[in-house]
């Protein structure tokens, strides 16, 4: 039988880094990167004007994503997935995705202040213009209503990093 592949993936508020230590992982891995905002802008475009819409259209996209994620990881292949798992609902669906399959996972976490996130959303508008509609202060504080620090009863292999940004 052939080696399974390990899953990587995200925790970490708006802001904290997470796609750029994504592209980093992937790089330093030799992995599969797999961007939830690259499937949902090729699968929806122009769909997503708010905050309910892009929940509703990332939940359709999931059962997708978990097969094509699977299959990569079954031949072997490193993944790196830049997909929030900022709840405790989003990290047990990863970690179903690897327990089903019998891979290796690691959640990486970036556990920046609120002012650092704050900090890199207000540069990410200047070098991303295009984001400038998502990346404000008060998107940043609805969506961390919903922020979930991950704990260890969780049953997930943790690795805390530092923000690349």
């Amino acid at each position: 039988m052939a080696q399974l592949g390990k899953l990587f993936f995200f925790c970490g508020k708006m802001g904290a880094g997470k796609s750029t230590q994504a592209s980093l992982l992937a790089k330093q891995y030799n992995a599969v990167l797999i961007s939830e905002d690259a499937w949902l802008a090729a699968h929806y475009p122009q769909q997503i004007n708010n905050f309910d819409d892009y929940i509703n259209l990332s939940r359709q996209i999931k059962p997708f994503i978990k097969q094509h994620v699977q299959l990569l990881l079954a031949t072997g292949c490193a993944v790196v997935m830049d997909f929030p798992a900022n709840t405790r609902q989003q990290r047990s669906w990863f970690l179903t995705l690897c327990t089903e399959l019998g891979c290796q996972h690691q959640l990486n976490y970036l556990n920046l202040s609120d002012e650092q996130c704050l900090s890199q959303i207000a540069q990410r508008r200047t070098e991303q213009p295009e984001r400038a509609q998502f990346d404000t202060e008060a998107m940043f504080y609805h969506v961390s209503k919903y922020f979930e620090a991950p704990t260890d009863e969780e049953g997930l292999t943790i690795v805390s990093l530092a923000s690349a940004n």
